[in-house]
């Protein structure tokens, strides 16, 4: 993947693409009706708020927000007491929130996929640097707080 810029908003337009694609193109079945893309809806704005409110943090801590980069704070308050991860919380829910407006059953599996591909290619070694990063103060944070919710 030489090249390949590897960030997760790049995965999440990856999934959302995978999902317009599915239900275009492969439908299957209409399985979400109007109050699903209503539900759907509501998501997606509690995803792109939860990824505001959190990236607020790496600004006010002057920190990278950045993965594979070191950060220099370890924050633990706002969205961070709630879940480690609440940007990749919130791109779970846009996407889990696509595929309901979309309405077709194809694409059911994408936001599963999305978060394999978060947790092996951006949480994984982001718990590792922290480990690294902040010695016992992470592993007592990463040990109290949950991973997703």
């Amino acid at each position: 993947m030489k090249g390949f810029p590897d960030l997760p908003p790049i995965w999440l337009l990856a999934a959302s693409m995978t999902t317009w694609i599915l239900a275009e193109g492969l439908p299957l079945v209409q399985a979400f009706g109007p109050v699903f893309q209503i539900v759907g809806w509501g998501l997606v704005a509690a995803g792109l708020a939860g990824i505001v409110w959190s990236a607020l943090w790496f600004r006010r801590k002057r920190t990278t927000i950045e993965p594979h980069h070191t950060p220099s704070v370890l924050i633990v308050e706002g969205p961070y007491r709630i879940s480690r991860n609440p940007i990749y919380l919130g791109m779970v829910l846009i996407s889990v929130g696509y595929v309901l407006m979309k309405g077709a059953l194809s694409p059911v599996l994408v936001p599963v996929i999305l978060v394999w591909v978060l947790s092996k290619r951006f949480i994984e070694p982001e718990e590792h640097a922290l480990r690294q990063a902040f010695g016992a103060d992470a592993e007592s944070y990463l040990s109290a707080t949950r991973r997703w919710l």
